[in-house]
């Protein structure tokens, strides 16, 4: 099967492409309405998609009530998402992505849904919330740490909502409480999706309380340490395989190293 995971891989091919101005302007002309949106894929697109779709047919699809039934992701699967490059599209080439679009994380989860909406919102997470976020407002050490990782290895989770701050995220209850060079993380996150698979979290908490939601800040917090606790999965009716999980964190101290974006700067906003 042809990996999209290399440089030299067609999302490489296809990112110069896009940087070059494939998109098309929405602005209404001088002369008259806006020209007609994209209603067709560049012969590299179609690559990406007809990778994809193999990888989905050939894996996944033999596997889909497996899963549902067993509310489980296949290993195969997690293995396969990574060996074919799907974890980090958007990931530079320095860190060992391919440096391609967004627009080409968007065909690769769609094709991925037409089988298996479980493993699409499995990449979804991974490519639209954690590796974004890495890229924007990761220093060079945390991307240096964690990019690779997501490109290769590693899956991470976006741990924001609450039991009383799913739609309203700035009424969060988990507090970072500041020590000295240290943070302590205290409170729960709960439907987290790919809790159960990740790695790492990207852990939203207020360390300023006193400033309201002003005080919420992101931090990088590894599964391994002291006092992160996974919950059971919940017993969903739909998207069974893609792990959601409750996270608890029992006094989980980190240092301000991990912070993900600026102190106390309402990363959220």
């Amino acid at each position: 099967m042809q990996s999209l995971s290399r440089p030299s891989s067609i999302l490489a091919r296809s990112a110069k492409i896009f940087q070059s101005g494939r998109q098309i302007s929405a602005k209404p002309r001088a002369d008259g309405p806006a020209p007609p949106p994209i209603n067709q894929l560049s012969e590299e697109e179609n690559s990406i998609v007809d990778t994809v779709r193999r990888f989905a047919q050939n894996v996944i699809k033999p596997l889909v009530r497996e899963m549902d039934d067993k509310s489980q992701m296949h290993q195969s699967v997690i293995t396969g998402a990574f060996e074919n490059g799907l974890m980090g599209v958007e990931i530079a080439e320095k860190y060992g992505g391919t440096g391609s679009s967004f627009f080409d994380a968007v065909l690769v989860i769609e094709e991925l849904a037409k089988i298996d909406p479980s493993v699409s919102v499995f990449v979804d997470v991974q490519n639209t919330l954690v590796a974004p976020l890495i890229i924007q407002l990761g220093t060079e050490e945390q991307k240096q740490k964690y990019l690779p990782k997501i490109v290769s290895e590693s899956i991470g989770s976006f741990a924001l909502s609450e039991v009383s701050s799913g739609s309203d995220a700035f009424a969060l209850k988990t507090t970072a409480k500041k020590d000295g060079d240290d943070f302590i993380i205290n409170g729960s996150k709960m439907w987290i999706t790919n809790a159960g698979h990740a790695q790492f979290f990207l852990v939203f908490a207020n360390a300023e309380p006193a400033k309201g939601y002003k005080g919420i800040t992101c931090f990088l917090v590894d599964r391994s340490q002291e006092g992160v606790q996974v919950g059971k999965k919940e017993d969903k009716l739909g998207i069974r395989a893609s792990s959601t999980c409750s996270i608890h964190f029992d006094n989980v101290r980190v240092h301000k190293s991990a912070i993900l974006g600026e102190y106390g700067k309402d990363v959220l906003s």
